[in-house]
């Protein structure tokens, strides 16, 4: 972690060195990589506006138990930042919890503003809890428990499944801390749905369908199932709720599925279903390090045979419709990772070379060192890791002249809405 004092100094100097970059884009990765703390005149006012829904993982560096001001309970999940010295366009950002951050959003003057070594960043503003959440549900759940919003109410989120079975043998992926954080959540008084009904997830999408016009896109996912979860395999048991969703809901929202890599004949399952887009998470490029960070995936199907897979389901979604996730920076984890920022992008920009050559665009969320996950907490990767890897990112996707992901919203600085990388905030083209 950056002494404070430094913070402020090294983010200005990586927003001049990078200048290719927007300096929003800078400043997001670094406080993504850093998290957020809040003074208490800000979690006072956050109160009343959207809070952190803890819509799959934990995505804090700090446990609840921890947590001396019940942070858990009073942050939003996003904030929106701009103005400032940068003059900053509009940043959406998730919040990560991190007592110890440089980062602290806080009150001043009747505004709140996010400062860094008590230097001014920019004015920030929460999201405003929408209209649906009010509604009540019949099983007497709240509705940011069934069917939460991020990305600024883009996107609802739908956790079928809040836990993984590749933890039953211990064989997580080495930075998930699905399960834990589902125990953590219940341990600390949380409504916390462990297996989402089909009727629930309805109900609540009557609900949003009727009252919301910001919505354009949801996210079915949850867990991996590796032998059996109710009596029926993994395809079957997501399958389930694609089909209830899109006969009740034709069309109503674009349909993204972050599912496992599967075999072109159960991706052609998914698709006849209503699947618009398919997200089979590779999480880490290259087999040693797939191997010791998804041991689990490794031994189901292993990483040539995922690659296989997620290029051959674009047969069946279409290239721009297979946008398959990696962990932007664990492959510098401190246990098996590389030491050497340079060598670390140059192993991850193969991987996005091999995909976007042939149509696919990964896109990346930025590694959280969750410490209940199975590497632990441990230091961030540096920023100058996440400029680098957003400019090769950014520069093989202009290299093979590729279509701007749909389902993200409007791309470039103040119009990105993805709020866990900066991976939209560096494209300059209209979304389709």
């Amino acid at each position: 972690m950056e002494a404070l004092g430094t913070a402020y100094r090294g983010v200005m100097d990586h927003v001049a060195r990078f200048e290719a970059l927007p300096p929003e884009a800078v400043i997001k990765q670094d406080t993504l990589r850093l998290g957020l703390r809040f003074s208490e005149a800000a979690m006072n006012i956050a109160a009343g506006f959207k809070p952190k829904d803890y819509f799959i993982f934990s995505f804090d560096l700090i446990e609840i138990k921890d947590m001396q001001h019940r942070e858990h309970l009073r942050v939003p999940e996003e904030i929106r930042l701009e103005g400032g010295p940068l003059d900053l366009r509009s940043t959406v950002i998730s919040v990560r919890i991190n007592p110890e951050s440089p980062y602290l959003v806080d009150l001043r003057d009747g505004e709140l503003w996010l400062t860094c070594d008590g230097e001014p960043v920019g004015r920030v503003q929460y999201h405003p809890v929408p209209t649906f959440y009010h509604e009540e549900l019949s099983n007497g759940k709240p509705m940011g428990e069934i069917a939460p919003v991020l990305e600024w109410g883009y996107l609802i989120y739908l956790t079928a499944y809040r836990m993984c079975q590749y933890f039953n043998k211990k064989e997580q992926c080495q930075f998930c801390d699905i399960n834990r954080n589902f125990i953590q959540q219940r341990k600390a008084g949380k409504v916390y749905t462990g297996i989402k009904s089909i009727d629930e997830i309805l109900e609540a999408l009557e609900h949003i369908d009727r009252l919301d016009d910001k919505a354009k896109a949801y996210t079915l996912t949850g867990g991996s199932v590796i032998t059996d979860l109710q009596g029926v395999e993994e395809v079957d048991f997501y399958l389930q709720f694609i089909e209830a969703i899109e006969s009740r809901f034709p069309g109503r929202w674009i349909s993204k599925a972050v599912v496992q890599a599967f075999p072109v004949s159960e991706c052609q399952r998914l698709k006849d279903a209503g699947v618009r887009i398919y997200h089979p998470n590779y999480e880490v490029w290259g087999k040693e390090l797939f191997a010791q960070i998804c041991p689990g995936k490794q031994r189901v199907v292993g990483f040539e045979e995922w690659i296989r897979r997620v290029v051959d389901s674009a047969s069946v979604f279409g290239p721009e419709n297979v946008i398959p996730n990696f962990v932007g920076g664990v492959e510098l984890n401190t246990v098996c990772g590389f030491d050497d920022v340079d060598r670390a992008v140059a192993h991850t920009r193969e991987g996005l070379d091999w995909f976007m050559r042939q149509g696919v665009v990964p896109r990346f969320t930025t590694w959280c060192p969750e410490p209940l996950a199975a590497l632990g907490p441990q230091p961030s990767p540096p920023l100058e890791y996440f400029c680098k890897l957003l400019l090769a990112w950014r520069e093989r996707f202009r290299h093979y002249g590729l279509p701007v992901p749909p389902g993200y919203g409007a791309p470039g600085p103040g119009n990105a809405v993805f709020s866990v990388s900066a991976f939209m905030d560096v494209l300059d083209r209209e979304a389709p």
